[in-house]
């Protein structure tokens, strides 16, 4: 049977070229031919799936819409208190009215896309009852069904990588994990390792987590829609130069906070001394080491800063005799060195803070021009109160000697030797003055 010529048929009479047509989709001309291998055969049946198809589409559209309507009367009837808000611990990120809001939106939106949708399948079907129309028709045809072919196709090609990706992420999940666990252990002391210190595990298990999750993201970024595409590729070298650019600071904080870490040079809750601030550790973290000075104020030091400055910890080796308190007096040479020595255990015996076990001691440091310098040295475990018991053991020092008439001749008082008066004041008694606690 010869093949009859589509374009003369189905092309109207205003239309003098055909080739527009000729040179049309495949699948366009496919869907002109069944519309016209029906008007050959049932002329009524083209008219009667138009009407079908205008009739259930309208249809739809009406169902559709008072669906929508009543149940965003619904939504707009609920109080705002019913919907629940988006919350990240105690910070409302979205509140509930802005929940209902975005329902109301999302159901007008479903509104508008669904009325879209089934106003351009009616329209589609009245262009197919006429002649004239067929073309643009079974072009509307055409485009909706490539498009739905092109997004179905996207998906299910897409879909081995998106597998993969899923795979690699749950896998880097579980791993990381079980390593939490072996580092939980291991600060716990539930799991040793030799020459691994618990106070390593947690900065140990941050690395391990940082380089795991790089290269999981270096792994998964060849399986991401579009990684080939040049404008992303730019835009990944954009921000690779912007934080390779901001961020040396920063990287020398991190750095540093790690060397502090393994070289155990203190740790949370330590008394000690950098760069001039004094005071016990409340936070060591990625950039900065936070100090508790002695007179309550915090203060935030650069990791960087901390490693390039000498650290005094008071409390890395207590042990059990604690910390040597010590200070440094001068007494004239008219005075005996075993009396300076027996005043100034009974000031550092009279000290709350310092222990009877071990005893105090007095070390004669240096003979000078004029005077003698005396060293006196006891022991305490209590480091979070050394400037008052260094406080209370010169006040110590002043009363006792005071007491015994012994002139101390620190800075530059020379001996009373031309019966000159005495510069020793009268001693004030403290009757207030707390008793020393019983040391251990």
């Amino acid at each position: 049977m010869p093949e009859k010529d589509i374009s003369a048929q189905i092309i109207p009479a205003p239309i003098e070229d055909a080739s527009e047509l000729l040179e049309a989709a495949p699948e366009t001309l496919a869907i002109l031919n069944l519309f016209e291998q029906m008007d050959a055969t049932a002329p009524l049946m083209r008219l009667i799936i138009a009407a079908s198809i205008v009739g259930v589409s309208l249809l739809l559209l009406m169902i559709s819409r008072i669906v929508i309507r009543r149940r965003i009367l619904q939504v707009e009837a609920i109080p705002e208190s019913k919907f629940r808000p988006l919350r990240w611990q105690a910070q409302d990120l979205v509140s509930a009215e802005d929940m209902q809001k975005f329902w109301l939106r999302l159901w007008r939106g479903l509104d508008w896309a669904l009325s879209l949708a089934f106003g351009l399948v009616a329209v589609t079907g009245m262009l197919m009852t006429n002649s004239w129309t067929l073309q643009l028709a079974a072009r509307i045809i055409t485009v909706f069904i490539a498009a739905l072919e092109y997004v179905w196709s996207g998906f299910v090609g897409y879909l081995p990588n998106l597998v993969t990706i899923i795979v690699i992420v749950v896998f880097t999940r579980y791993l990381i994990r079980l390593i939490r666990l072996i580092f939980d252990g291991i600060r716990n002391r539930r799991i040793y390792l030799k020459n691994f210190y618990p106070e390593w595990a947690e900065t140990s298990f941050s690395l391990i987590k940082l380089m795991i999750y790089a290269l999981t993201a270096v792994i998964i970024f060849p399986y991401l829609p579009g990684s080939s595409s040049p404008a992303f590729q730019g835009i990944s070298i954009f921000v690779g130069v912007l934080v390779s650019l901001g961020s040396t600071t920063a990287v020398a904080n991190v750095v540093a906070g790690v060397v502090l870490t393994y070289t155990r040079a203190f740790k949370v809750t330590d008394q000690v001394e950098v760069g001039g601030t004094r005071g016990r550790v409340v936070e060591r973290s990625t950039f900065v080491t936070r100090i508790q000075t002695l007179k309550n104020v915090i203060v935030s030091i650069p990791n960087s800063m901390v490693l390039s400055n000498n650290i005094i910890n008071y409390s890395a080796n207590m042990g059990q005799s604690g910390l040597l308190v010590h200070t440094t007096i001068t007494i004239g040479y008219d005075v005996p060195w075993q009396t300076v020595n027996e005043l100034l255990i009974e000031a550092a015996a009279m000290t709350e803070n310092i222990v009877d076990h071990p005893e105090p001691f007095v070390l004669q440091t240096s003979l000078d021009d004029n005077y003698v310098s005396y060293e006196i040295n006891g022991w305490t475990r209590n480091t979070e109160e050394l400037p008052k018991t260094y406080s209370e053991l010169h006040a110590n020092i002043l009363d006792i000697f005071h007491a015994h008439k012994v002139e101390i001749t620190s800075p530059a008082f020379r001996a009373v030797r031309d019966a000159n008066e005495s510069t020793v004041p009268d001693v004030i008694p403290r009757e207030d003055a707390p008793e020393k606690s019983a040391q251990v």
